[in-house]
């Protein structure tokens, strides 16, 4: 089993920022990828971003240059700094992180959401 805790999430004004962490555990013996989705209400989830072991990272066009991934390998956290929030930033974001458990079995497991809302 492997518990993803998402944490960091609130309310700000546009221009503000929200710093996410989504943290690890439980049965792994190594992490692959680990990425960041959201979902605003009446919308499909999409990919805010993502990170390899290697630390290649990858951008939603609509977060270049205001958003920044990165993660601490160490700790099996993935970290989104969130700056220059626009109330279009507005949904639930989900933490998923794909990585390999005991007996080399792949799992893709998806956190709990944190809301994050930016009013204008």
């Amino acid at each position: 089993q492997v518990q993803l805790v998402e944490s960091g999430g609130g309310l700000v004004q546009a221009g503000g920022s929200l710093r996410l962490s989504c943290a690890a555990s439980g049965s792994i013996l190594s992490i692959n990828v680990m990425g960041w989705y959201r979902q605003a209400p009446g919308k499909q989830r999409e990919l805010v971003a993502d990170i390899t072991s290697g630390g290649n990272t990858n951008h939603a066009d609509s977060v270049k240059g205001r958003f920044t991934i990165s993660r601490d390998n160490n700790k099996n956290t993935v970290y989104l700094q969130m700056n220059s929030l626009k109330p279009e930033d507005t949904a639930v974001y989900y933490c998923n992180v794909q990585g390999t458990a005991p007996w080399y079995r792949p799992f893709n497991y998806w956190g709990q959401g944190t809301q994050v809302t930016v009013s204008s």
